[in-house]
């Protein structure tokens, strides 16, 4: 069927309609844009700061106007005087004082679940942030007391000024504090991009950091964002270059960099991490972030004179970071281990060592010390979990056999366990496991070392004659507990045994009857070059520590001419020595003089020597 074809009236009243709802409509439209003209904003202030500190649990302000301007696709509001206290458990502080906020948002992208703001003007703003030592920021937005932890993700951000920043952090878990100023803004000219500056002063040495990418205008939410930076702590330098996949989830990104610096543990101010004393670094890696999980792979470089090469893999999702690191050196210079704890790497020419270092090392070489008595910052340990690998394939060090290490440690909630440390000799091993309890006040060393399938002449290179007046099996045994802050006080306190034992062996005739003392025979057979070799039946040194004073239970050395008998104090909190040994022949000598041989003084450098004052001359001819 066909519709019943319209007269000129029905037309005309069809027309008529439309006319009075245009008009209606456009009507409408002027009062809501003379609404929007006309209102006062400022009577928004009081419900947006109700809803801004319900939602975020603690009391936001707006002292100042309110200026909007709705009537775009790109909307824009001016917040003027803003306020953001402190949470309440940390008292009645101001997190955040800003002067002026300027927000400017494109609606459109909205519909495809794109946030972008066109622009975002912060002027004046004085921030003070606060980490108590159980963790807790006042950064964390979050209702409850428990931080969330989770990587802050920004809107996508085409425009972003800071003008005139001031920031002060207060940072008592690592007893850190940074006082400075920062800045952002978008560079005109050939170094056109966006630039974000801060300076400082970072627990009172200079701070700098510096942050750069491309134009912020031209960035697409699905196009990478790359970017460089560059902090310098005091002495500590970091460079990297990177992207972030997702502008501006800063819980994903990638960057290569390089780090520099005079001790890896000053990291702990930038990271957290609790990282090992060593000497001058220089390491390159590329680090991975993704969530709460920072992965840095094809680790390189150098700490002191050691190349060091790798990967490591932080998880911070837990209580307490947990550090996973597979580690290796093709060459360890063996007096770069003397930064672990508390003292110094060698500092003669051609040695890798910084200032503060060789100031440790002149001290000690003034006190003629061995134990370093740097104090071991426990907070530290007791705030991150950790496994180690770390193998060394090969070892310099001038006065031992060493040949190559292998370790493997693991800290949990403070109790560091090194239950596998090996160092790899030309024939045998020394090894065993050493335990830190870091979860009491005075933390407590334990240490169960042996040393198995060694030889005497290798551990004892002494040359006379152009050949090794000792040979022989070398075995022994530590084992030893201590208290104390520093390896120094640990090693004042410690109780338990020392052992050392040659089950057999050679040593040169000629010392054998001095030890005698046989003074005709032996030194005939010295001056004569005579290199016949006698055996050695058994040597023991069995020594037992009380309060860190090591005494001998039993000295004895048997060879076929002469049997020796020794007692002896080491004291290892004053680091001194002395030593008595007494030689009985067993066979009458023409001349036979009863001196005792002595080693005694300094730990670092023992005097061995005759005690002539007791000697005794039987017979006509002496």
């Amino acid at each position: 069927p066909y519709a019943p074809a319209r007269g000129p009236e029905t037309e005309r009243r069809r027309r008529r309609g439309l006319q009075i709802a245009a008009g209606v409509l456009a009507s409408l439209a002027l009062v809501f844009v003379l609404f929007l003209l006309l209102f006062d904003w400022n009577m928004l202030r009081g419900p947006v700061s109700r809803f801004a500190s319900a939602q975020t649990g603690r009391q936001i302000a707006i002292t100042g106007d309110l200026e909007v301007r709705p009537w775009s696709l790109k909307p824009a509001a001016a917040f003027n005087g803003v306020v953001v206290d402190d949470p309440e458990w940390a008292g009645e502080g101001k997190t955040a004082q800003v002067e002026r906020l300027t927000v400017q948002m494109e609606l459109l992208p909205l519909l495809r679940g794109h946030r972008i703001l066109t622009r975002l003007e912060v002027r004046h703003p004085d921030v003070r942030l606060l980490r108590a030592a159980d963790g807790r920021h006042t950064w964390d937005f979050s209702k409850d007391d428990k931080p969330s932890g989770e990587p802050l993700e920004l809107p996508l951000i085409r425009r972003f000024v800071i003008e005139e920043g001031e920031l002060r952090f207060d940072d008592r878990q690592r007893d850190l504090t940074f006082s400075g100023t920062i800045s952002a803004q978008e560079e005109a000219g050939g170094a056109q991009g966006f630039r974000l500056a801060g300076d400082g002063r970072l627990n009172g040495e200079p701070f700098r950091l510096r942050v750069g990418g491309g134009p912020l205008i031209n960035i697409d939410p699905g196009d990478p964002y790359p970017f460089d930076a560059e902090v310098r702590a005091g002495a500590t330098r970091i460079t990297a270059k990177g992207a972030l996949p997702e502008p501006f989830d800063l819980g994903r990104f990638h960057l290569d960099l390089t780090a520099v610096g005079p001790d890896l543990a000053d990291l702990y101010r930038l990271t957290g991490l609790a990282l090992p004393n060593t000497p001058p670094y220089e390491l390159k890696g590329r680090l991975v972030r993704e969530g709460r999980v920072y992965s840095l792979d094809d680790l390189g470089g150098r700490l002191g004179d050691s190349d060091i090469r790798g990967d490591l893999r932080v998880d911070t999702r837990e209580e307490r970071p947990f550090l996973h690191a597979d580690l290796r050196s093709r060459r360890l210079d063996f007096d770069d281990l003397a930064t672990l704890f508390g003292g110094a790497p060698a500092t003669g020419v051609g040695e890798t060592a910084s200032q503060g270092q060789q100031a440790v090392a002149r001290q000690m070489q003034v006190n003629a010390r061995i134990f370093p008595d740097s104090p071991l910052q426990v907070e530290r340990i007791r705030a991150m979990d950790a496994e180690l690998s770390y193998r060394a394939e090969a070892i310099e060090a001038p006065h031992l056999p060493l040949r190559g290490a292998d370790l493997h440690l693991t800290l949990d909630k403070g109790l560091l366990n090194a239950d596998r440390v090996v160092f790899s000799l030309p024939q045998g091993d020394f090894s065993g496991a050493i335990q830190l309890d870091a979860r009491q006040d005075v933390p407590v060393t334990t240490m169960d070392m042996r040393l198995s399938g060694a030889r005497l002449e290798q551990l004892i290179p002494v040359q006379s004659g152009g050949a090794q007046p000792l040979r022989g099996d070398l075995v022994g045994r530590v084992q030893l507990r201590g208290r104390g802050l520093s390896v120094h006080d640990t090693m004042s306190t410690a109780d338990g045994e020392v052992v050392v034992v040659i089950p057999q062996g050679e040593v040169r005739e000629a010392f054998a009857e001095l030890l005698g003392v046989n003074v005709v025979k032996g030194l005939g057979l010295l001056l004569s070059g005579d290199q016949s070799q006698v055996p050695i039946r058994c040597a023991v040194g069995h020594f037992r520590a009380r309060n860190g004073v090591l005494r001998s239970n039993q000295i004895v050395f048997d060879t076929e001419p002469v049997l020796g008998h020794g007692e002896g104090r080491i004291d290892l909190g004053r680091e001194r020595m002395s030593v008595r040994i007494d030689g009985e022949a067993k066979e009458p000598r023409l001349i036979r003089l009863m001196a005792p041989v002595t080693v005694s003084g300094p730990l670092r450098k023992p005097s061995l020597g005759v005690e002539a004052g007791g000697a005794i001359a039987p017979g006509g001819l002496a």
